[in-house]
């Protein structure tokens, strides 16, 4: 006849491993969602992350309008070979930009450099040919 005291003990070591097995499968689900939620958080920070660099990159691609570029470049030789290339004097270029011929002669010996509004006018007198500057010119002195 077995030994009560051992049946007892047998008994409760099995309740107790059966308790510990339930409560350990409650575990392992909780963990196994966590574990599965990071992950899709994981992979929806990496879609939104790239979505990110391309729009930054289709941002930085977008050239400025002429009229919102704050700095436009000013070069005193690539301006005299302009005015040259133009095949006008240093009067008319600075009647193109509205300026003296005095102005002109010291943007081009580097004493001066053109002001933010002048810039502009200097940058669509880049964009003109010789016709069209003389066109201009002629209707200046009407």
């Amino acid at each position: 006849m077995p030994n009560i005291a051992s049946v007892l003990k047998e008994e409760i070591a099995r309740v107790a491993r059966k308790e510990v097995r339930a409560e350990t499968e409650k575990l392992k689900k909780a963990s196994a969602q966590y574990r599965s939620d990071i992950a899709a958080l994981k992979r929806r920070i990496a879609a939104l992350e790239l979505q990110v660099g391309r729009i930054g990159k289709a941002k930085a691609s977008t050239p400025k309008p002429l009229e919102q570029a704050t700095s436009l470049r000013f070069s005193a030789k690539g301006f005299s070979t302009q005015r040259q290339r133009l095949g006008l004097s240093a009067a008319d270029m600075g009647t193109l930009l509205g300026v003296s011929a005095q102005t002109v002669y010291n943007w081009e010996s580097e004493k001066s450099r053109p002001r933010q509004r002048q810039m502009a006018a200097i940058a669509s007198v880049r964009e003109m040919g010789k016709r069209d500057a003389a066109a201009r010119l002629a209707a200046f002195a009407k």
